[in-house]
């Protein structure tokens, strides 16, 4: 009987096993590469419309301020009265790029071709200097405007956004080019803000393939052609305005590239996703939904476990936890400091103690009461934890006295650190009842020496306490200030 209710069994678990298994596999494929699908598709190009969109609000203003100046009646008259008096033309950029906060603003005569800057007269422009194409490209355009990156005639080590505005008389006829100039750090700043919202590699590549703006996290080849896997695409990416791709790199990450065209700049905006992190959640899905089925054959077993594990775990954290102030308790103290230790030597890391005691705590017991005074101090263990690291220990030492050890950190730093969490305390206002009042909170501080003593440790951490209280209370005082003393 038993025998048969054995294969009965085997025989259910087989068959639920096999339909678990078959059901999420179909599921898996079809999930995946719809979402691949849908990221390669959707997901991308959205991001690249998102960030193309950004890029031309920015780019809206300086266009505007470049057309008020274009057509301002002062611009005019002075280029029609002859160009006299340049100092006029200096100080109209120069309030320019002040009002508007520009990092340049800049006019070339078409009949002198003289360059007038905020600083004074640049240069002379002509046609046999190749910085000075875009002048002469300007001039012959049907629109009246272009956006253009160069360098900045005043300063060739700067990159810029120039915004070049036809400038014509009231005959229509044309009498040079004004505009101003914006920091590509707009755009970088641009770059740095998706990359961080999305998690993705964002960067602008020229028609050539070369990276030539990217975010301050970027690190990978600074061309195309050397990414592993995308050599045979790298035509196909820089001759269309638009596409999405995706390949295997030799690591075998999956890659998924969306490219635009931005002609402003006449660049290219590369969004890059590596592995799809949409499918590693399906991934995940897959092997829960396994898992699942496993666990139906042994689910009282389980159950049992989990709850022999959660009475456990409950055990180990009233062992192991204050329940007042969810610090850790002086018994299991020991066991964290030796381990801080052997960490400490391993590392060759500085390690130190801090003692802390609530000054007159006595006296919110005899005036509030236990109950309330336990408040105080669940709160100002708080407030401790959220001044300390993960790593760090906070221990309830005894009463109302807290002890700190700060791995990693040195005296000076421990210094810095629990003046901190003391300011912190001392302007927190406690609302007892229908009165709020402040405590404050003494400390010492002791820096761990080589095959020092937990008990030798905190006994010059406690001697520093006790001239901290000495001193007047609500201040730090270190072991290093009593041996100078």
């Amino acid at each position: 009987m038993k025998a048969r209710k054995r294969f009965y069994s085997i025989v259910i678990s087989v068959i639920v096993l096999v339909g678990f298994l078959a059901t999420s596999l179909i599921g898996y494929f079809v999930a995946r590469d719809s979402i691949a699908d849908r990221l390669q598709q959707e997901m991308l190009p959205l991001s690249s419309d998102n960030i193309y969109s950004e890029i031309q609000r920015d780019l809206l203003q300086p266009v505007l301020i470049s057309s008020l100046m274009a057509n301002d009646t002062f611009v005019i008259e002075w280029v029609s009265e002859g160009e006299n008096d340049p100092i006029r033309m200096q100080r109209y950029l120069k309030q320019i790029q002040e009002q508007y906060q520009t990092i340049t603003a800049f006019f070339i005569s078409e009949k002198t071709r003289l360059y007038y800057h905020p600083e004074g007269i640049i240069k002379q422009v002509s046609e046999q200097d190749k910085a000075d194409e875009w002048y002469f490209r300007a001039r012959n355009l049907k629109q009246d405007y272009e956006i253009n990156i160069d360098s900045d005639t005043a300063d060739h080590k700067r990159l810029s956004i120039f915004v070049n505005y036809r400038v014509q008389n009231k005959q229509g006829d044309f009498i040079g080019v004004i505009g101003v100039g914006l920091s590509m750090e707009t755009v970088t700043r641009l770059i740095e803000n998706y990359q961080q919202r999305y998690g993705r590699e964002i960067y602008f590549v020229n028609r050539q393939g070369e990276v030539m703006l990217q975010s301050s996290q970027y690190s990978h080849e600074l061309h195309l052609q050397n990414k592993n896997g995308l050599e045979k695409l790298f035509t196909r990416i820089l001759t269309s305005p638009s596409a999405s791709v995706s390949f295997e790199a030799k690591n075998g990450n999956v890659i998924y590239l969306n490219s635009r065209l931005v002609p402003e700049f006449d660049w290219f905006l590369i969004i890059e996703q590596i592995n799809d992190p949409a499918s590693d959640k399906v991934e995940a899905a897959l092997i829960i939904n396994l898992l699942i089925s496993l666990a139906i054959s042994v689910v009282v077993l389980l159950v049992a476990h989990l709850a022999l594990k959660g009475y456990q775990g409950r055990l180990e954290t009233m062992a192991t936890r204050d329940k007042l102030t969810g610090a850790a308790t002086r018994q299991v103290f020991d066991s964290l400091f030796e381990q801080a230790v052997s960490r400490s030597k391993r590392y060759q890391q500085k390690m130190t103690l801090a003692l802390l005691d609530i000054d007159h705590f006595k006296q919110v017991n005899d005036t509030f009461g236990h109950h309330q005074g336990d408040k105080v101090l669940a709160a100002v263990a708080q407030i401790i934890k959220l001044h300390i690291r993960d790593s760090d220990v906070l221990c309830r030492w005894g009463g109302e006295e807290f002890l700190l050890l700060l791995n990693e950190c040195n005296l000076a730093h421990a210094e810095e650190r629990l003046e901190s969490v003391r300011q912190a305390i001392a302007a927190w206002r406690f609302h007892l009842d229908d009165t709020s009042l402040t405590v404050t909170v003494s400390a010492g501080l002791a820096e761990y020496e080589t095959g020092e003593s937990l008990t030798g440790l905190v006994e010059r951490a406690d001697k520093a306490l006790y001239q901290a209280k000495d001193q007047g209370r609500n201040r730090l005082i270190t072991s290093q200030q009593l041996r100078q003393a």
